[in-house]
């Protein structure tokens, strides 16, 4: 037998799944669409981090992520209590962030006056414009991610406390870079014994600002041959202003980690990935390095890692990144 590739994952905003359905979900969803890792000899793993920011993991289907997945239908909003006594920087940060994401636009004059509740089946909705290329994200759905974007991301950035459940405290970001570097020195290990194929890191959403931090900023962060960014906010200023000390827009590629390539996939209506060309964010020695692959995800919520992990081209892609 050769050299087996592996691959290491990690998801993006949001509750989730438990470790082992979510990883299997995303496996099984680049299977049905044309990439079967376990048939080509390819080993993987997921990079889990809901658990650090959620107290009980999110039952859903493998549609994670997606509106139907609990971000947009639930009746009850996002708790924001967290932003009570923040520090002037961190502050000036979340209400940058805010007025980028736009998150509190009233809605338009034909759209729906008030967040429905569930049982008006917004799905139905959103199922009924499915065929339509630039139906814009609802907004008492943008609502509601948005909330969760901005917690996930500061707590990430600044690296606030989380207590997820009782007698269990976290520094968010000490504790992620840690599972995250951890996981990369395992899959490194399992990566040799079976032959020293590649290895690339895929990360969604805040994945990809979490992989980037170590990548860049972690010195026991191991090499890796090539990482792929799905749905990526690393484009938003308000976040490489706080990736510090490594990134910088003439030499933010971060080489010293990723001997390869970077593939970044996006679709111009997510509203997570806004700046989602990285290639001129992310040089090289003031080259652009970073592949940015356009792709067109269905219906109105565009941000969904199953979306994107059923595009041909994310396929396409990963193949060529694994040696497949």
């Amino acid at each position: 037998m050769g050299a087996m590739p592996h691959v290491t994952f990690i998801h993006g905003i949001s509750n989730q799944p438990d470790a082992d359905t979510l990883l299997r979900s995303w496996v099984d969803r680049l299977a049905d669409s044309g990439l079967n890792l376990g048939e080509l000899g390819t080993t993987y793993s997921m990079v889990y981090w809901a658990d650090v920011m959620y107290g009980e993991p999110q039952s859903v289907d493998a549609q994670n992520e997606s509106v139907d997945g609990g971000l947009g239908l639930s009746e009850e909003d996002e708790d924001l209590s967290w932003r009570q006594n923040l520090p002037d920087n961190e502050r000036e940060f979340v209400e940058r962030l805010e007025r980028r994401l736009d998150r509190d636009v009233p809605p338009p004059a034909d759209d729906r006056s008030g967040a429905p509740a569930v049982r008006e089946s917004e799905q139905e909705w959103l199922s009924s414009h499915s065929e339509l290329e630039a139906v814009p994200l609802p907004w008492f759905i943008k609502r509601r991610v948005m909330k969760v974007f901005l917690r996930d991301v500061h707590h990430y950035l600044f690296n606030a406390t989380s207590e997820p459940r009782p007698g269990e405290s976290y520094e968010v970001r000490t504790y992620i870079r840690d599972r995250f570097v951890n996981q990369l020195l395992a899959d490194r290990v399992t990566n040799i014994a079976n032959g020293g194929g590649k290895h690339v890191v895929v990360g969604h959403s805040m994945g990809t600002v979490i992989s980037y931090d170590c990548l860049k900023n972690v010195s026991e962060t191991v090499l890796v041959d090539g990482c792929m960014t799905l749905g990526s906010p690393l484009g938003l200023s308000e976040v490489t202003d706080n990736l510090t000390p490594g990134y910088s827009r003439g030499d933010g590629y971060p080489s010293e980690k990723v001997s390869d390539a970077w593939i970044n996939v996006f679709d111009r209506l997510d509203p997570v990935a806004l700046d989602s060309h990285l290639a001129n964010d992310y040089r090289a020695g003031g080259r652009k390095i970073i592949e940015d692959v356009r792709v067109r995800n269905s219906g109105a919520w565009r941000h969904s890692s199953w979306k994107y992990l059923g595009q041909a081209k994310l396929c396409d892609g990963l193949r060529r990144l694994l040696d497949l």
